[in-house]
């Protein structure tokens, strides 16, 4: 009996950190959502992962920092009439987030050394935390990939390697936060009669926070500030205008949000048939608190979004609408993961 105690005691305290973790990401991907939106991701033009988490000091350094900057095509095409004090401005949101990110590999790293000498972690268990740590190190280099996008010609960082960024960082926070919910219901039973339909919500919500990114990566939310019609129409003129034909999807800003809207539409729709369905279901308390959990995430995501749009996107409500796309993700895999471990 206390070998069982100490096994949970053991499998919980690793299940806090992780939990910590995903906190600690989920406040990258908010602070990376404001530094996007206030046009701050392009004012560090050099990627220095040891020296880099010392920021310039005297004026002699802020001046050489600022005259890198400004080879930049950011500052030559956009920025040009951009002064020191107005650089500095810019330059610490994107440090504050590049720092943030070596903090939570080391918060990471740590403790998973400590937990596998000590036995909490199973040496069957370890692949999966060496993974998390490949992916948190791949993510890293994806987000200065990102940025060398926007080094070059157009001061624009990629929509592909941005949503790419954002999508690994959701994976991440999503791998981590199962793991850690198998930890605190450890209990594998026959999957509910609901899993595949739950899976296939959760992947809806998945699709759309992805056509999200590339609204983000367009700055597609400044067109068509109106709401449920596109200006004047249902569906917009120049929806196919750019060959080949595929290409419309990822690279037109008109489509892209249309795309959007269609697939915000649907994953709404679904989850309240889903809410529907199983209200009166006979189902587990954690069942019924994470389908109440998804319904309420998704509406408050629905009016976010229609809000950031017909306000041109503001940046506290598209900061906003991007964390709360995090948390419907998280009340998603919470129902996910108690149907499929049939709790």
């Amino acid at each position: 009996m206390a070998n069982l105690i100490q096994i949970d005691q053991r499998r919980m305290a690793v299940a806090k950190w992780l939990f910590f973790c995903c906190a600690m990401v989920f406040s990258m991907v908010i602070l990376g959502g404001v530094t996007r939106l206030t046009g701050s991701g392009l004012s560090m033009v050099d990627w220095r992962p040891i020296m880099g988490v010392i920021p310039p000091i005297g004026t002699d350094q802020w001046q050489l920092t600022f005259d890198m900057y400004k080879q930049s095509p950011e500052f030559i095409v956009k920025n040009y009439d951009m002064d020191l004090e107005g650089f500095k401005g810019i330059f610490w949101l994107e440090y504050l987030h590049r720092v943030l990110g070596r903090i939570i590999g080391i918060v990471f790293f740590v403790p998973m050394l400590f937990f596998m000498i000590k036995g909490y972690i199973q040496k069957y268990e370890i692949p999966k935390y060496l993974l998390m740590l490949i992916l948190g190190g791949m993510q890293g280099l994806l987000g200065w990939y990102m940025v060398q996008s926007g080094l070059v010609n157009n001061p624009a960082v990629s929509q592909y390697r941005l949503t790419a960024h954002l999508s690994s960082a959701f994976l991440i926070y999503g791998f981590m936060f199962w793991v850690a919910l198998s930890l605190i219901y450890p209990e594998r039973k026959e999957p509910s009669k609901w899993s595949k339909i739950t899976v296939s919500l959760t992947m809806l919500i998945i699709l759309t926070i992805i056509s999200g990114g590339f609204v983000a990566g367009l700055k597609a939310g400044k067109v068509f500030n109106t709401y449920p019609m596109m200006g004047n129409y249902w569906v917009p003129p120049g929806i196919f205008s750019l060959e080949p034909f595929w290409i419309n999807f990822f690279e037109n800003i008109i489509t892209v949000q249309l795309v959007h809207r269609i697939l915000t539409a649907v994953t709404f729709a679904s989850i309240m048939v889903y809410w529907f369905r199983l209200r009166k279901a006979d189902t587990s308390k954690r069942v019924k608190k994470g389908t109440s959990a998804v319904l309420h995430t998704a509406t408050l995501q629905f009016v976010l979004g229609v809000t950031t749009l017909v306000f041109y996107v503001p940046i506290s409500l598209a900061a906003a609408h991007q964390a709360t796309a995090l948390l419907l993700l998280t009340a998603a895999l919470y129902l996910c993961h108690a149907h499929v471990r049939g709790q």
